[in-house]
């Protein structure tokens, strides 16, 4: 039997068909909300100073944020009301960008942006908690995630075109004031339409809470960043200062572990490992995540440095990968929601869109060809990257029972998902960039010659700047389009495979050495007895 849906926080004289989409509402708010806007990044570059490292680094600190707060959430909700935890959110936010919006200094700014993180999980969390009967009264997780998705990929690639259009035609400045009106905007109806409600008669105590391993964990995510950012920029491990980060890192992490196990209530539980297909599932959502990493890297690469396209003309173009997300949400929803059918066949879906992908750039990769032709590929991106996100998460809680070590096991999965695996795709690709391009120029200049040509109307600049460079570019980016090309399709077979019940009921684990000696011994007895005989 379904629970009637309804929403106990609103005012009697608020008509009830509102009172869900007042929340759509305000979870958009929050989820367009950021600490930085990347979408304009060029202007806050220009500006300000900010290397484009430092401004990832703001980045992956707002999402090490809000993965961090995930264990978190239950607590707040049942120990706070609805009203407080909404308007503390929006009040928070909108502070943190009046902090952004007016100081360049990055020991003001890391703090910000973590903090910002946090209250944007926090609200997003709220919202989407109190309105899921709403969408989906028999608590199918196969609908919720799709829908929950529907609202955090609008989100993540409308923020980023909003951002660069307000910075093209006003100032960057401005979507910072944007969100703070957003922010003012939530406070203002839960203050005159809501009325404080907690769904637990007792309020939830948060004594006890291992705040001081979270604070760690913290530390560790954010040295792990600045060594996956900067590692390009400061020559990797050739840097004593990324050495020191190393180190530093590597006792941390001890430590964390010694904690993990001996503290009684660990901030996150180590049981977590130990439920079925959990260590699979984090494994392939590295893979994934860092095969997907090339929309952050290469793309940036070739339509800023190849094809010099404005922000706001680069941001537009990629709102076609919308259209992808939505086909890819379908699809889930679908196999997932309506079907039920097994998950293996779905991650293949995904890989194979990460395989269309980017063979459609590895071919149109070139300085004549319209940017319109662009637009299947980013399509193809897009429903890959929505089919991967919501398996991955629905694989996860069907893998992890438990609710609350399903948060815990969400913290993992979001540290990997929207953080670690994105700042390691940003090094990675970064590294074989330079390497492949130096290789290249190497290669390539080498046979190069001026044998009859007239040097002076010969401009060597020019031709530098704009035919060989850019051909080194292009020709570069292709050969790791190619690798990913080789990674992708070796995951989209195997999961191919697995999805075969004869396949993957026919693989054997490999036993231990003990095992083996047992079975030998027992052998050479059998053939002992044969020989007497």
């Amino acid at each position: 039997m379904n629970t009637p849906f309804v929403m106990p926080m609103f005012r009697e004289w608020v008509p009830k068909r509102l009172h869900p989409w007042i929340y759509v509402v305000t979870v958009f708010c929050f989820q367009f909300s950021s600490g930085v806007y990347l979408g304009a990044l060029e202007a806050v570059r220009g500006t300000t100073g900010l290397m484009t490292e430092d401004l990832l680094m703001l980045l992956y600190t707002g999402l090490a944020g809000m993965a961090v707060w995930f264990p978190m959430l239950f607590r707040m909700k049942f120990r706070f009301t609805n009203k407080q935890l909404l308007c503390g959110a929006a009040v928070v936010m909108a502070v943190c960008n009046f902090f952004t919006m007016h100081t360049a200094d990055m020991a003001i700014l890391l703090p910000v942006c973590f903090i910002s993180g946090m209250a944007k999980i926090q609200g997003t969390f709220e919202c989407m908690s109190n309105i899921q009967l709403w969408h989906n009264p028999e608590r199918d997780f196969g609908v919720f995630f799709p829908v929950l998705h529907i609202v955090l990929l609008t989100a993540i690639t409308g923020s980023a075109w909003l951002a660069a259009v307000v910075a093209f035609y006003l100032n960057w400045q401005m979507m910072h004031v944007i969100t703070i009106a957003t922010m003012s905007f939530v406070v203002i109806t839960q203050l005159a339409l809501c009325r404080p409600f907690c769904p637990m008669p007792q309020r939830m105590s948060l004594r006890g809470i291992d705040i001081v391993t979270g604070l760690l964990i913290s530390l560790l995510m954010l040295m792990v960043s600045y060594f996956l950012v900067y590692g390009d920029y400061l020559m990797w491990l050739h840097s004593s200062r990324l050495r020191w980060i190393v180190a530093i890192g590597a006792i941390l992490l001890a430590f964390i572990l010694y904690r993990l196990k001996t503290v009684k209530n660990p901030y996150i539980s180590l049981e977590i490992f130990r439920y079925k297909n959990v260590v699979p599932i984090l494994v392939v959502t590295v893979i994934a995540e860092l095969l997907l990493g090339a929309e952050h890297t290469l793309e940036e690469i070739y339509w800023s440095e190849v094809r010099g396209l404005e922000e706001h003309t680069k941001t537009g173009l990629c709102l076609w990968s919308l259209l992808g997300v939505f086909a890819g949400i379908g699809i889930a929803l679908f196999w997932l929601g309506h079907k039920r059918w097994k998950v293996w066949k779905l991650f293949a879906i995904g890989f194979a869109c990460i395989v269309a992908y980017s063979v459609s750039m590895y071919f149109l990769m070139d300085v004549n060809v319209p940017i319109e032709s662009y637009r299947p590929a980013l399509m193809l991106r897009g429903c890959a990257y929505a089919v991967l996100a919501i398996s991955l998460m629905w694989s996860l809680h069907e893998s992890v029972h438990d609710l609350w070590h399903f948060f815990m096991a969400l913290f993992i999965f979001n540290v990997i998902h929207m953080y670690l695996a994105g700042a390691s795709g940003y090094g990675l690709y970064t590294s074989l960039f330079q390497h492949f391009m130096a290789d290249n120029m190497s290669r390539y200049g080498a046979c190069l010659t001026l044998t009859g040509v007239n040097m002076q109307q010969f401009d060597m600049g020019d031709f530098m700047n704009n035919y060989f460079l850019h051909s080194m570019m292009s020709v570069t980016l292709k050969q790791i389009y190619g690798q990913i090309i080789w990674v992708a399709t070796i995951m989209t077979t195997a999961f191919l495979l697995l999805d075969i019940p004869r396949v993957r009921t026919g693989i054997e684990k490999v036993p231990y050495w003990s095992v083996y000696g047992i079975k030998m011994l027992g052998r050479l007895g059998t053939r002992g007895k044969t020989t007497v005989n």
